[in-house]
């Protein structure tokens, strides 16, 4: 038991944080992408399509963060003091960001500021995940099981290229999501954004892959270390397969399958991370099982989860069933 939980939980947290990336991640991605619209009617079909959606997806933020704390309490003691101050940023630009999403509504027509605050939120929510990221990856100073380092230790040029390429993704996200969900001309500019922006995010992707080998020792071990590379070296490959696919998928008109196919980019991204830090949590020092709970606590809160799990996936199955579809030109749910 004290062997195989740990890994449970973990896969539970980590698929948490997949689906919140993916999920609000398209979200987030059409705050970024605001001050690309200049007509209100335009504006308005892009909160429409995802009004009945957004405020469910911070469910699996709450998700990844709880089981962290409960599954993992001293990779949670270690890690929030290391990235205090991008988390608070992160939580107080979703809150404006939330907040700017109902109120520009009732504001109208003086919604100038709430327009403002939700970009903006959007925007600056995006980097500090992508900082988090990068300060995760680069590694987290540790002494006696205690963070051991400043309060900026995640300031650094890594972690801030982390951040701009989450923002990037996101945005990337939030037009393939315009695509699949609205017509007219905001799926028309979404096609032309999402073509420069899979460009910026492969680069993206190709600096991080290259960065990471070169300044990390351990993660280069990893991934060309044999007979790991034997097993790894498709990953890279895929990526370029699938950014391909991406293209000729907005290229052609195709509605759905860029969604899909930039869905499946982040995912490949996700694991790749994974293959690089596990079984790490607190990198590169405390493993999952150095800093995972005892048995008991994670077994009662592992039967909680078998119960709750399903009935959240259920919710969201519901809703994005219930409003499928395309989001026209005039259509909304306010």
């Amino acid at each position: 038991m004290e062997l195989y939980l740990p890994v449970v939980w973990a896969l539970i947290i980590a698929a948490a944080v997949a689906f919140y990336v993916v999920a609000d991640g398209f979200d987030l991605g059409l705050g970024i992408l605001f001050p690309f619209t200049k007509e209100e009617a335009e504006r308005d079909q892009m909160m429409n399509s995802v009004a009945p959606f957004w405020d469910g997806n911070e469910t699996w933020l709450v998700l990844g963060g709880g089981g962290l704390w409960v599954a993992f309490p001293k990779a949670y003691a270690v890690i929030m003091p290391a990235v205090y101050l991008p988390v608070i940023v992160m939580l107080l630009a979703l809150i404006f960001r939330g907040v700017s999403f109902e109120f520009r509504w009732v504001a109208k027509p003086t919604h100038f500021w709430w327009d403002v605050a939700f970009c903006g939120g959007s925007t600056v929510a995006a980097f500090a995940q992508g900082v988090i990221l990068g300060a995760l990856i680069q590694g987290i100073a540790v002494a006696d099981g205690r963070f051991a380092g400043g309060p900026f230790d995640w300031a650094t040029p890594f972690a801030l290229l982390c951040g701009l390429g989450v923002v990037a993704g996101y945005a990337l996200l939030g037009a393939v999501w315009l695509i699949a969900k609205t017509e007219g001309p905001v799926a028309d500019r979404a096609r032309a954004q999402g073509k420069t922006l899979l460009i910026v995010v492969l680069g993206f992707v190709g600096l991080v892959s290259l960065w990471t080998p070169l300044g990390f020792s351990r993660i280069a071990e990893r991934w060309f270390s044999l007979p790991n590379l034997y097993f790894l070296w498709p990953v890279p490959i895929l990526t370029a397969g699938l950014g391909l696919l991406v293209w000729r998928g907005i290229d052609r008109g195709r509605d759905l399958a860029p969604f899909l196919g930039v869905v499946a980019l982040f995912l490949l991204a996700f694991l790749g991370l994974a293959i690089s830090t596990f079984p790490y949590l607190v990198p590169p020092t405390l493993t999952i099982w150095d800093t995972a709970a005892a048995p008991a606590s994670q077994i009662f809160l592992l039967v909680g989860v078998v119960f709750l799990l399903p009935m959240i996936f259920a919710y969201n199955v519901f809703v994005y069933w219930t409003f499928r579809g395309k989001v026209r030109p005039g259509e909304g749910y306010h």
